[in-house]
């Protein structure tokens, strides 16, 4: 492992070991019935599993060959193949006689709604395409889009790929700032995005941000902008052009570009919240093959599904699995601009009744916001179509996944808690339904995947003791590069432990192999000699009956090197005593031993979290250390 990495092991101080076991009738219809056996077959050859998943898409032109390793570790997949991203999310549906089912159902939270069929969403795309090929848009070029969760950012993604230029969706939340340095970085040609966004009844003016961060954009040639809330907006006339006049004159037909299994599809930065962003490229065959894989295996898709990730496009999960993952698996995909809790906390509840929703994949932030509003709310709704539950973002504490399995689920839904990141493009660690589940685990790798947890010398750490989360071998989707920094991609992810991707995370294994996340390498407290998982601490907070939620953060002192102090968010009604606090700070030493002693809490309204819901502990530390906080334009 090299000199960067000099961080000692983490303290493991509880686990939950009580096993969920699937229903008959989910075992019954599984798409994987036997998950162990699964495991081990895909496993003894990943390789050969990955390729028979690639048999899932249409290929113009079949591979050469599966895996290049020659060039390490710019690895390649499905070498010589051609196929092309977008025709597999929406042109084989097509011909295949799909065109009049349902591809995206679309709500905000006035109430305003929106449905596509594969057939329309299939002629818009094509029109937006002729567009972009009409103003010199061409197979390489880089599209910058910055929209709200509307149905035109996936028309509008899907159009770049039939063409073969590079997406690149920076979040509808972040600065000038943020998007001027993602479209310079980029060098995106032209700029889609929006009069505005409904955030809280209010609107967010997303025009006059773009056009702020377009000023120092030279390569920006056109800004294309949908009408989404008839806000007044200022309008360039040499320069800007409405999204319904760019494509009304336009063919319904288009011209596919067959693209190499190995061109990009897009690039997608990282948040950045500590450094320059990361621009992480992914391919049109190895992505595909991978998100296809995941979504049909982990949610247990049939065809017939209506799926809902509550994240956003802007982030991986949007792409994985609010449009690329749903619709190759020709679904129809439920996407929803605005909060949850507009204008009553059961809005979430009453969209899943009303849609009959069957695959609800959202954030444990999203499920501790609702239990902070009480069970009057998910109990008003049976929520009968519900069949299978997914989390994403960050852990999941064990408290909050009992209360979404026995409230939401109502005890007959699996939880997919799925751990992944931008750079891997698909769910890596993660259940299938059919396996036991452990409240707070994300169970075991995916079949194909080879995962392990390591010391600082890369050697395998003893069952219950924390490290290093490593993958040990290559997958269709893995980031390609950094976007014009093979150096820093290299250094990144393939320098730290030899011949393996670092995930830059905490873990540890117990002794069923099942894998405990507890946050990124830099989210550990030093108390004592001690090093605490920081999602340890804070699930031990949310345990007790009155916290919704907590962040904690380690801050200096004399003799323990640090102590903790935490921020802690209390169910609606509950006062925030000096009481209270005694009682939480003996709770956590009872929970986790002597060694976590709470030096202060304070009792918080909110957290600083990103829009994917990870809490931003270094803005909690900032702001208690009088430290500058950054740029914060991407949080919550």
């Amino acid at each position: 492992m090299s000199k960067n990495i000099t961080r000692d092991l983490t303290e493991v101080l509880q686990t939950e070991q009580k096993k969920y076991y699937p229903s008959k009738k989910i075992l019954k219809n599984a798409n994987v019935p036997d998950y162990e056996k699964t495991l081990k077959t895909a496993n003894k050859d990943t390789v050969k599993f990955w390729e028979k998943a690639a048999e899932d898409l249409i290929w113009f032109k079949k591979w050469n060959k599966v895996l290049d390793k020659k060039n390490k570790p710019f690895y390649k997949w499905f070498v010589g193949g051609k196929c092309n991203l977008a025709y597999n999310a929406l042109d084989r549906h097509i011909e295949e006689g799909k065109g009049n089912k349902l591809a995206i159902i679309w709500e905000d939270e006035t109430g305003k709604t929106k449905k596509y069929t594969y057939q329309a969403l299939y002629e818009e795309v094509n029109k937006m395409a002729n567009a972009l090929r009409g103003i010199g848009i061409k197979k390489g070029d880089r599209v910058a889009i910055y929209m709200p969760n509307i149905p035109e950012i996936a028309i509008s993604m899907l159009a770049c790929l039939k063409i073969g230029a590079m997406h690149s969706v920076v979040y509808a939340g972040f600065s000038a700032g943020a998007l001027e340095g993602r479209i310079k970085d980029a060098r995106a040609k032209i700029l889609i995005t929006a009069d505005g966004s409904f955030r809280r009844g209010k609107i967010i003016d997303l025009k006059k941000i773009a056009d702020e961060a377009v000023k120092k954009c030279k390569t920006i040639k056109k800004v294309i902008v949908v009408k989404n809330n008839q806000a007044k907006i200022k309008f360039n006339k040499r320069r800007d052009i409405w999204f319904h006049d760019f494509i009304k004159d336009q063919s319904i037909e288009t011209k596919l570009t067959k693209m190499d299994a190995e061109d990009p599809a897009f690039v997608l930065y990282t948040s950045g919240t500590t450094s320059k962003p990361k621009g992480v490229v992914h391919v049109h065959g190895g992505y595909s093959v991978g998100v296809l894989r995941t979504i049909k295996w982990v949610f247990d898709l049939k065809g017939d599904e209506i799926f809902w990730c509550t994240a956003d496009p802007g982030w991986i999960t949007g792409h994985s699995y609010i449009i690329y993952g749903p619709l190759m698996a020709g679904v129809t995909t439920v996407m929803y601009e605005g909060v949850p809790d507009i204008p009553t906390p059961d809005r979430v509840w009453k969209i899943i009744e009303k849609y009959n929703v069957n695959v609800f994949y959202t954030a444990p932030t999203l499920i501790r916001a609702m239990m902070r509003y009480g069970l009057k709310w998910p109990k008003k709704h049976k929520m009968k179509s519900l069949r299978i539950l997914g989390s994403v973002g960050e852990p999941i504490n064990p408290e909050a996944w009992k209360w979404f399995y026995n409230h939401v689920g109502k005890r007959r839904c699996p939880i997919m808690d799925t751990w992944w990141q931008t750079e891997t493009g698909m769910n890596m660690i993660t259940p299938l339904p059919s396996a036991p589940l452990k409240a707070g685990s994300a169970c075991k790798p995916f079949p194909g995947i080879i995962a392990d947890v390591v010391d600082k010398n890369g050697k395998k750490v003893p069952a219950g003791k924390g490290g290093y989360l490593i993958i040990k071998n290559q997958w269709p989707s893995m980031i390609r590069t950094i976007y014009r920094n093979p150096k820093r991609y290299k250094k990144t992810y393939w320098s730290q432990v030899k011949n393996a991707y670092f995930t830059g995370d905490v873990a540890f294994k117990d002794s069923d192999g099942y894998f405990w996340i507890q946050g990124r390498t830099d989210d550990v407290l030093k108390i004592a000699g001690h090093r605490i998982g920081t999602a340890e601490v804070e699930s031990a907070f949310v345990s007790h009956k009155s916290v919704v939620e907590a962040g904690v953060i380690g801050i200096p002192d004399n003799i323990k090197g640090e102590v903790i102090k935490a921020f802690v968010i209390l169910k609606k009604n509950v006062k925030g005593t000096e009481a209270l606090k005694k009682t939480l700070k003996k709770l956590v030493r009872k929970t986790l031993g002597p060694i976590a002693v709470i030096a202060d809490i304070e009792f918080v309204e909110k957290l600083p979290k990103t829009r994917s819901g990870k809490i931003m502990r270094r803005v909690l530390k900032a702001k208690e250390l009088g430290l500058p906080l950054g740029d914060t334009s991407s949080l919550v």
